[in-house]
This record gives C-alpha cells, structure tokens and sequence, in this order.
C-alpha cells in the first residue's frame, strides 16, 4: 500500500512541479541545484536533479525562463534562472487554474456539491 502512494504522490508532484519552480523563480534568480535544494525542502515536492533540469530546460525553450551564468566562487561557473516576463504571465495563468481545480477537487471530496 505504501508502494502505491508513494507511485501516487510522484504522479501529483509530477504534475504540479512546473507551477511550484515558477512561484520559485518569481521570488527570485535560483541555479539549478537551489532550486532542487528548495524543493527537498518541502515534504512531497522532492525531486532529483535528473527531473529538474530537463524541466528547466524545457521552461527555457518555452520562453518562460531565463538564463545567465555566473562565476561561482566554490567551483566551476553556474547557470542561474529567473522568471521571464512571459514566465510571470505563465505564472499568474498556471496560479488561477490551479486555484480553481483544487478548489473543485475540495468541494467533490468535501461532497459541497450536488453529483446530479
């Protein structure tokens, strides 16, 4: 059973990592392994390198982040993304839709409204 929601959970944190690296950008520049760091700092939104950064770059070629490498002053240069003005856009966007999914996904489990 344990096996099951942990398949579970990866498919939801699957869906909802877009949003969540976006809501992290738009406070800030992060390099790649920031953002997995903050990540793992949050109970389910744990993610590997291996899933981030293709992530990430797909996000780029979207449009909706941007990138620029910096000197790193402990090893090699690194590539630091922040939220494109198109990523703020995608943000608010992706924000309300999410809203107003979980929303109705809490009304159904809550039984609010009528299945008629």
């Amino acid at each position: 059973m344990a096996r099951v929601r942990d398949e579970r959970a990866s498919q939801f944190r699957k869906g909802a990592l877009e949003l969540v690296i976006l809501a992290l950008l738009d406070r800030g520049e992060l390099y790649g392994v920031e953002i997995v760091d903050r990540l793992a700092e949050r109970p389910g939104l744990e993610a590997s390198a291996g899933t981030i950064y293709p992530l990430l770059s797909r996000l780029k070629k979207a449009g909706v982040v941007d990138t620029t490498w910096r000197e790193s002053p402990v090893g090699p240069p690194r590539k630091y993304y922040r939220l494109s003005p198109a990523g703020a856009s995608e943000l608010t966007e992706m924000t309300r839709s999410w809203r107003d999914i979980a929303a109705a996904i809490d009304d159904v489990l809550t039984g609010g409204a009528d299945d008629a």
